[in-house]
């Protein structure tokens, strides 16, 4: 059985802005409004419920609450070099450099802010603090770019 939460519908969404070194378009600065969607698989428990939807709602909204409307860069990136000081964060990458208040900017410990590395590093972070009941046999989270337009991450636990 799947539990499906459509963050559309449940406001679990946020906007920022990247990009994506080397690439022929998104290599600029350039922003989306993002979409969260996440699916559980697993049968129904003794409460009536794969899980409880409102457990699961509540941590999305935190995960995202340091995203929305962030520069978002990351930190294990070959072609993305970061320069952090209290004030501020220069990443320099491919021949440009920006500079960004530090307030601005979320830092993430992926190799690169795709919609493809961030619904993992979202899964991932589900998957560890989350005390998902033994019913429950994988979590996955999408990230729309834009509609029509997902990236999905599976576990299984």
């Amino acid at each position: 059985m799947l539990l499906n939460i459509d963050g559309g519908y449940s406001g679990i969404r946020f906007s920022a802005c990247h990009f994506i070194p080397r690439h022929e378009k998104c290599s600029r600065l350039h922003g989306h409004s993002y979409i969260v969607r996440l699916e559980l698989e697993g049968d129904i428990g003794e409460e009536g419920m794969i899980m409880d939807f409102v457990v699961l709602k509540k941590k999305l909204k935190e995960i995202i609450e340091g995203l929305d409307h962030k520069t978002l860069l990351p930190t294990l990136s070959k072609d993305v070099k970061l320069n952090v000081t209290e004030e501020s964060v220069e990443a320099v990458s491919c021949g440009k450099r920006y500079v960004f208040p530090r307030e601005d900017v979320t830092l993430l410990d992926i190799p690169t802010t795709t919609a493809e590395e961030m619904s993992k590093m979202m899964t991932l972070r589900m998957v560890a603090e989350i005390d998902f009941p033994e019913n429950v046999r994988s979590v996955s989270v999408g990230l729309d770019e834009e509609r029509g337009q997902t990236a999905w991450y599976r576990e299984v636990l």
